[in-house]
């Protein structure tokens, strides 16, 4: 088993599930959720309403993650999951990254789902710093892969090279001390 990293386009992907990197309302937005929302057509949108709110505006609050339809993506479910806003990282940041990728992982298992494909969540303009950001994406990944049969195929996809790069040195790094656990 192990963690891959790939560079390109999220929606071009053929697997059972994509991650948005969504805000709490669900409606689309920037970055990769709005990536996401074109590519997937209108359906995905009026999916995404037909969820319930919460409270005013929030569908899906921090650290959570919601299932609907892959529409007129290739992948033919996507999860979306609200990663935290980066203020100082002593704001349970961390930890609500980290749940961010258990739970789209819990829920893809819940579902029989057997690939999964994650962005680099909160690391556009919800302002994560991206090397810190890659260590907790590699590392709840694979201890994830390390304990659960599903989902088999795991990938973290970055939508540049500096995004791979910093992927692939986190993933090797988070693979190294796993072995020397």
């Amino acid at each position: 088993m192990n963690i891959e990293v790939w560079q390109g386009d999220i929606t071009d992907l053929d697997v059972d599930a994509i991650v948005n990197a969504a805000n709490e309302s669900l409606l689309g937005g920037g970055g990769v959720d709005g990536a996401i929302h074109r590519a997937a057509g209108p359906g995905l949108l009026e999916e995404c309403r037909q969820l319930p709110e919460l409270r005013p505006g929030v569908r899906c609050p921090t650290g959570e993650v919601r299932a609907t339809g892959g529409h007129r993506l290739k992948a033919r479910h996507v999860l979306h999951t609200v990663g935290p806003v980066w203020r100082d990282g002593h704001h349970d940041e961390p930890a609500l990254l980290a749940n961010c990728y258990w739970q789209s992982l819990k829920l893809a298992e819940q579902m029989g789902l057997h690939s999964i494909a994650f962005p680099a969540i909160s690391c556009g303009v919800f302002g994560y710093p991206l090397h810190q950001a890659a260590r907790i994406a590699a590392t709840e990944t694979l201890a994830w892969q390390k304990s659960h049969a599903v989902p088999k195929r795991i990938l973290l996809v970055a939508y540049n090279e500096a995004t791979a790069k910093a992927l692939q040195q986190a993933v090797l790094m988070a693979q190294r001390e796993s072995n020397a656990a």
